[in-house]
């Protein structure tokens, strides 16, 4: 197999370092407001030349997509192959389920974003970014911002973005209790109790580390508290987290099981996934950003 045969990369975490939330409209979605980073953690995701459409699930999280035949990134693949008119694209796709499922870290629209990426480059598509987004939108809502997997705001239901390049890099730790949020149960429990608002913050007056930490502990995660009525075991992780040495900010992640902590440097994020290692639970030291999604030949 030549160079040119299969291509791989990183399909990375996305944080919601804030997600402000509405109530749900007569059409049955929510209007937000989030501000997202990505990790340098995620799934890996290969695409090989093939004769038809295959994809093979592996790695430590596989067993939790037992099942799911049309993943999303078979629905996204078959919206990129309605696109250039090729039918599915012969391509065999290979994810590596690195990330906890229902975690809240856009796990599948991440995989699908990383399966386009890769596949138009491996058959030499010919698209621009922004059909790529909107074909990404057969992965839901979050599919356009983790296609770009880089630091954005997101409005509307999630689909309108806007590029945030003044976010620093931020160091974290995302840890996982072993527990599914699963989003439709959140969603449920906020709406009988709506306490939010899709309002959008005034930025932070500096852009520092120090300074956009201090901003972000004024802001929200809207849909905590219901999750938190759905899966009580999240208040654990979450009261670890803050108990972590050096921890500047606790908060969840999306509608998931996934909480973050924000630290001053990349060290005391270490040390703190360390002391956050327990049997069950799912701990990494990240930097938060915009991580390397390059496509790298496989040999």
């Amino acid at each position: 197999m030549s160079v040119s045969d299969a291509l791989r990369g990183l399909a990375p975490a996305k944080i919601n370092l804030l997600l402000h939330v509405g109530p749900v409209q007569g059409d049955g979605y929510h209007l937000l407001v989030s501000l997202a980073a990505f990790a340098d953690v995620g799934d890996r995701v290969t695409v090989r030349r093939a004769e038809a459409l295959s994809l093979t699930v592996e790695g430590p999280f596989a067993a939790g997509l037992d099942g799911q035949g049309d993943n999303l990134i078979l629905k996204a693949l078959r919206a990129l192959g309605a696109a250039v008119g090729i039918g599915e694209p012969p391509v065999a796709v290979t994810l590596d389920k690195s990330l906890p499922i229902a975690a809240g870290l856009g796990g599948g629209s991440a995989d699908a974003g990383a399966a386009l990426r890769l596949t138009t480059r491996l058959l030499d598509l010919d698209m621009a970014e922004a059909e790529l987004e909107r074909l990404a939108l057969a992965a839901g809502a979050d599919g356009p911002m983790c296609l770009r997997a880089r630091p954005a705001w997101a409005s509307g239901i999630g689909e309108a973005l806007e590029d945030e390049p003044r976010l620093p890099t931020l160091h974290g730790v995302l840890l996982n209790p072993g527990l599914p949020s699963p989003t439709g149960a959140v969603y449920r429990a906020y709406d009988a109790a709506p306490a939010g608002d899709a309002d959008r913050p005034q930025s932070p007056a500096d852009w520092n580390v120090a300074s956009v930490i201090d901003w972000l502990a004024a802001q929200r995660n809207d849909l905590e508290a219901p999750a938190l009525a759905v899966t009580p075991g999240i208040e654990e992780a979450l009261a670890a987290m803050r108990a972590a040495p050096g921890c500047r900010l606790t908060r969840m992640s999306g509608s998931g099981a996934t909480v973050f902590g924000l630290f001053d440097d990349r060290a005391a994020a270490i040390e703190a996934a360390f002391a956050l290692d327990r049997p069950g639970w799912w701990a990494r030291p990240v930097v938060l950003g915009a991580p390397d999604i390059e496509p790298r030949a496989v040999i």
